[in-house]
């Protein structure tokens, strides 16, 4: 089953300006053209109470860095939705999350070859179940060390590896 699953090309996405306001709208396909129309996505990082952070590995069926480890939890703003709510949406269906308080900490832009995206980031500190959905190919904690080891390998995401250094920088014991 998990072969035959794909993205949604024709799903649409908002396209936003640099402060988050919406010009337009665009569909999936044409965000990750290399069109660099920029769309707005929700990060969620998942500590738990020893500081370690949760982080979701990417299925290979993905159009974007198969394979690789990446945010806890990643998704785009549909159109119509605002960032609370596509946080929420997209942690209870990444990872069954239901019951946690986020808080935001910055928003950026990332750009890489295939796309632009305005990134809402949040971080929460979680110990209940995490029980990882078919959007994603598994996922577990993570230690500050192991994820430091990992930087530049080719293991995680680029995104993640800039989103990390940004959110979490040197700090071992930050929660």
């Amino acid at each position: 089953m998990i072969a035959t699953l794909q993205d949604n090309g024709e799903e649409r996405f908002p396209i936003v300006d640099p402060e988050g306001q919406i010009i337009g709208h665009a569909t999936r396909r044409e965000c990750h053209s290399g069109s660099m129309l920029l769309h707005p996505v929700v990060h969620l990082h998942v500590l738990n109470s020893k500081g370690e952070l949760y982080l979701q590995k990417r299925p290979e069926w993905k159009d974007i860095q198969p394979g690789r480890w990446d945010t806890a939890v990643g998704g785009h703003i549909d159109l119509g939705e605002n960032v609370e709510q596509a946080l929420k949406r997209e942690a209870q269906e990444e990872l069954g999350l239901t019951d946690f308080s986020p808080t935001l900490v910055t928003h950026y832009v990332f750009e890489s070859p295939r796309e632009r995206e305005l990134v809402f980031v949040h971080r929460t500190v979680y110990d209940g179940p995490v029980t990882p959905s078919a959007e994603t190919a598994g996922g577990r904690f993570w230690t500050m060390q192991e994820i430091k080891k990992a930087m530049g390998k080719g293991v995680l995401t680029p995104n993640f590896e800039q989103e990390f250094e940004r959110v979490f920088g040197h700090s071992e014991n930050q929660q």
